[in-house]
């Protein structure tokens, strides 16, 4: 046969397959060494985030002049699946997602990009930005340093942080660097409005001649003769003092100039994101990578250019390197590949029976098969990360179950007086077939994971790769390299019953396998009916053991996230961030905090996105000195109980989480027209939730409305007064808020804007109003307060949306030990029982809304596995009932999985679900190396009963050690602590133990009651070659 002649001419012609040999084990090292390394996979993401800032407008405005003009732009695009919007007291955040099916996210990204550009023209003029970014996880910040300073003046601090910036940003392999908490330096015109009244000049008449003087516009070519000449024009200002003369107006026959009714300085704009290093005023800098680039790599760059920075530091100005996402990336791979060693060495102890040649040359495909499949996986453009090293660590087990089983037959035909050419050209050609088909059977296990949808699959995506490509590489060694090995390695000389370690185990398996399969195949019935009645009983464990998406990260870092209600002052808020430092700073554990102040920390962490500027909000980053599986939840609980003691303001610490980025891990959405309905539905709501047992930091986004300051504008009177339209609005903004009127370049090229504005002490204190005077059409000024009748006015805080339509959500987090999918089922049963007008509905989000999408994806990959396990076994058998005879294995490994995930206290999470679909096709494999010996021997004309007792004791030595083999390479992942991976380990290793030994009495029974039929063969030679050895 074809796979035979094979195996003959890469045991013929050794030369070539020793040249070979060595190709392949150099391929592979330089891709161990070439190969981008990452701490996460990196992979497409469907979602755009769009930013809107507007100065002054409150929620409502937003919602109905940005918000709902942009969402109504956007619906139409292709792939979309939803808009979630955001609008609150400036700020518009909006999140667009595509659907992960998408062919091209990057294509999606141009098209909302391309109809935001379309709307520009007429969104309000007041909009200050307009930005829209693409979210992917290799965008994610993998350096953050510290530039700390309580003394260094602002402008020497931005100088600094530029430079650094702009070095950093040159280093191989960097994206793109960005300067965090430092408000940019301005050129401040600060306006005295009592003196623009006296002289009768409108505040209006400097923004316009600031305006105008500082356009610094070519005046254009000039010819003359043959010489050509460029129009220098008087526009664009070199210092400050050409501001300060700059003409706004005149006044009883005098020149007015800017320094005569205004303070021009450099400063600072208003701090809206301000940042500290352990308490200390500081700014951040950030780097993160191109894709498809090695992190320690990119690292090593960095670190030399903050190494030739740092000496150049001013003296008051210190370095601090904090966040280094490769020192993680080290750790993570360390522990992985500490757990990669352990399992060779499990391997190894397994294949004692073996004896030692053989162990070696079984031990040889390990580094053969990872070699060919980390090349194909380079090949494809994954990454070595903590999944796809996870991948091969489980295909550890798995890639030499084909080198065992050709390597324990040529061993069983050396035993029967074999030459080694010829026992490793017979053998392999024997058991091929079989060896074939228990691959394929296996790859159709995998390679339905490789489709899995949403965030979920994209994540899991390396780990089902990695192994995938390893077991189709492990195929090609055992039928090619092994045999040459064979025929070379192993000696033909060797005892016929094997060494001492075989001859025990044989000895086991006749003193007690043998009399078991005797009284099952007495009474098959009873013996198969009883097993699959035990697998289904512990079906009943599923509720109890709980079902949930991805695991916490077993991170060192954590956020601590502080919202204050909605209108809060940034001191307010900062009196809260102080209090959250205070306890962090006393707990040695804590190594560093990076805290900020009306922004969220720069993105550090793939899923977690970085939220805008908000008066309302801040964030400490911080990292412990070493994460403990048991030490650090506890911490964790202790620090939240005393963040809960400070009133008024909502602490919570939140730890990263593994998996697709989701709002919380309990959500309820309401959904409905009306905010003032949709805020009493809401506080109902957060009630269940807080008297819900196992919720934490129930969080309720409308529970306080904002008060705003109406100004009440007679227009009638204004009218009266020739106030032109318009010019109150202008000018309580311009006074406010401030106005941009054109920009101040200096001699090295940095751009600074010009802001027209009240003294920054004067134009946030409500008595600024009384400053304020509005110019007239005659060029006269009234005080803005004859104008107006002000009224403080209450509305909403915030203003959600999701799918165009008004919504709010209430989410909670759950306390350690608690399953969240319990409690999110507990929370929605009460729900059922709430009363809601027509209009109104409640519908699941978080972690529920996440898993549905993906558990979906997962069912239908164990259908498409069986399916596709099916196909391969009628195809190698040519006969259904061998087919259900093989198939009948699948729910033995049910009642080990679960049982395993049970004792371990891991629930059915998303990687345990692909540990199932894994092991069916683990399953498979061991029952098709039984159920095809079975059907060789009958062909000899071996009668059925004897034919099934000698395939089960002859082939139990292959199926044990296979599945030992799988389990001493899974074992470091589940004894890790991982609740990543352990929960997959856990349900491999205890389906591969019941299924192991109760197919091995099961699968006999099923043969005897479906015996397929056979025919004889007459072949003597053929016959003494399947007989064992006496």
């Amino acid at each position: 046969m074809i796979l035979g002649k094979i195996s003959g001419f890469f045991v013929r012609n050794w030369q070539f397959t020793l040249v070979l040999f060595g190709l392949l084990v150099m391929m592979g090292l330089n891709t161990f060494n070439s190969i981008p390394r990452a701490e996460d996979p990196d992979f497409a993401s469907p979602f755009v985030s769009i930013t809107a800032v507007m100065p002054g407008a409150d929620p409502a405005d937003m919602e109905k002049l940005v918000v709902r003009p942009i969402e109504d732009a956007i619906n139409g695009l292709d792939d979309l699946e939803n808009i979630s919007s955001r609008a609150e007291d400036g700020v518009a955040s909006m999140s667009v997602q595509f659907s992960w099916s998408t062919p091209d996210p990057d294509k999606r990204y141009d098209d909302v990009v391309r109809e935001i550009n379309a709307l520009r023209g007429s969104l309000p003029s007041g909009l200050q930005l307009l930005q829209v970014d693409k979210f992917r996880p290799s965008l994610t910040n993998m350096v953050q340093v510290a530039l700390v300073s309580d003394a260094a003046p602002a402008r020497e601090l931005e100088d600094v942080a530029k430079d650094l910036r702009d070095e950093i940003d040159r280093a191989p392999g960097v994206h793109e660097t960005k300067i965090w908490g430092l408000p940019p330096s301005e050129v401040r015109i600060a306006v005295n409005f009592g003196r623009l009244a006296s002289l009768k000049i409108p505040v209006t008449a400097v923004a316009n001649a600031v305006g105008a003087e500082s356009n610094d516009v070519p005046g254009g070519p000039i010819h003359s003769g043959t010489r050509r000449f460029n129009i220098k024009m008087t526009g664009g200002y070199k210092n400050l003092d050409q501001i300060r003369n700059t003409v706004v107006g005149a006044y009883e026959g005098r020149i007015v100039r800017v320094g005569d009714v205004a303070d021009v300085s450099w400063s600072q704009e208003e701090a809206g994101h301000l940042a500290w290093y352990n308490g200390k005023r500081a700014v951040f800098i950030t780097a993160n990578q191109k894709e498809n680039e090695n992190v320690f790599a990119i690292r090593d760059g960095i670190y030399k250019v903050l190494d030739n920075f740092e000496p150049r530091l001013p003296k008051d100005i210190v370095l601090q390197r904090a966040f280094d996402q490769s020192v993680s990336v080290h750790e993570r791979l360390s522990h992985l590949y500490r757990d990669f060693a352990i399992a060779v060495g499990l391997v190894l102890i397994t294949l004692l029976p073996l004896g030692p040649r053989a162990s070696v040359v079984v031990m040889m495909s390990i580094p053969l098969s990872l070699a060919i499949g980390l090349s194909m996986m380079d090949f494809a453009g994954f990454s070595l990360n903590q999944l796809s090293i996870a991948g091969f660590v489980i295909a550890l087990g798995l890639l030499v179950d084909d080198s065992i089983v050709v390597v324990e037959n040529i061993e069983r035909h050396l035993r029967q007086g074999k030459r080694r050419l010829e026992a490793a050209i017979a053998a392999t050609s024997q058991i091929s077939v079989a060896v074939v088909g228990c691959t394929a059977a296996l790859l159709f296990a995998f390679l339905p994971l490789l489709s899995l949808p949403e965030g979920a699959g994209k994540f899991t995506r390396s780990l089902p790769v990695a192994v995938t490509l390893t077991i189709i590489a492990s195929l090609f060694v055992s039928l090619t390299i092994i045999p040459f090995l064979s025929s070379r390695l192993l000696s033909d000389k060797s005892h016929p019953e094997g060494n001492i370690f075989l001859r025990a185990v044989m000895g086991g398996i006749h003193r007690f396998y043998r009399p078991l399969l005797h009284r099952a195949l007495a009474a098959p019935r009873r013996t198969v009916i009883g097993a699959l009645a035990l697998c289904f009983a512990s079906l009943a464990l599923v509720p109890v053991i709980g079902f949930s998406l991805f695991p916490p990260a077993d991170s060192k870092q954590f956020l601590v996230q502080i919202e204050m209600p909605q209108g809060t002052s940034q001191e307010e808020t900062g009196r809260a961030l102080r209090y959250a430092e205070s306890v962090l700073a006393k707990r040695p554990e804590i190594v560093w905090r990076m805290s900020n102040l009306g922004h969220a920390n720069p993105q550090i962490y793939y899923n977690i996105r970085s939220e805008e500027t908000r008066a309302n909000m801040a964030e400490i980053f911080a990292e412990l000195k070493q994460f403990d599986e048991v030490k650090t939840p506890r911490l964790f609980d202790e620090l939240r109980s005393e963040f809960a003691r400070y009133p008024g303001a909502q602490i919570i610490l939140r730890v990263f989480q593994n998996g697709p980025p989701i709002e919380a891990p309990v959500a309820v959405r309401i959904v409905g027209p009306d905010l003032s309905v949709l805020k009493d539905i809401a506080a109902k709501v957060a009630r269940i939730l807080e008297e819900t047992p196992g919720t934490r930091d129930v969080f309720n986004p409308v529970q306080l409305e904002r008060t705003d300051f109406n100004l009440g504008i007679n227009t009638e009177k204004a009218a009266m007064m020739n106030v032109q339209p318009g010019e109150i609005d202008r000018t309580v903004r311009l006074a406010i808020v401030g106005e941009t009127v054109g920009h101040f370049r200096e001699a090295n090229g940095e751009q600074y804007d010009i802001k027209v504005r009240l003294p920054l002490d004067q134009h946030h204190a409500l008595d600024a109003l009384q400053k304020i005077y509005v110019p007239t059409a005659d060029g006269n000024s009234v005080p803005l307060n004859l104008l107006t009748s002000p009224k403080l006015e209450s509305g909403p805080g915030r203003i959600d949306r999701y799918n165009r339509e008004r919504l709010v959500t209430v989410t909670a987090y759950t306390k350690t030990g608690y399953n969240t999918s319990k409690v999110t089922d507990a929370i929605f049963a009460k729900l059922e029982h709430l009363p809601v007008p027509p209009g109104y509905e409640f519908r699941k989000g978080g972690e529920a809304e996440a898993a549905k999408k993906s558990f979906a994806g997962l069912w239908n990959a164990i259908l498409i596995a069986i399916c596709g396990i099916l196909a391969v076994l009628i195809l190698e058998f040519r006969s259904f009932r061998s087919t259900l005879v093989v198939a009948g294995v699948i729910p033995l490994g049910i009642f080990g999985g679960v049982m395993s995930l049970f004792l371990s206290g891991y629930s059915l999470s998303f990687t345990a679900v692909i540990g199932f679909v894994a092991l069916i096709g683990i399953e498979i494999k061991n029952s098709i190396l039984l159920v095809d010996f079975t059907n060789q021997l009958r062909k000899l004309g071996t009668p059925l009963t004897d034919a099934i007792e000698q395939a089960g004791e002859i082939r139990f030595l292959p199926v044990l050690l296979t599945s030992a083999t799988a389990i001493g390479g899974l074992l470091p992942l589940a004894l890790g602590g991982s609740g990543l991976y352990s929960p997959l380990a856990w349900v491999i290793i205890g389906g591969l133990v019941s299924s192991t030994f109760l197919s091995r009495l099961v699968t006999p029974a099923m043969y005897l009651l479906l015996a397929p039929k056979t025919y004889v063969e007459e072949n003597a030679e053929e016959a003494a070659l399947a007989q064992p050895a006496e």
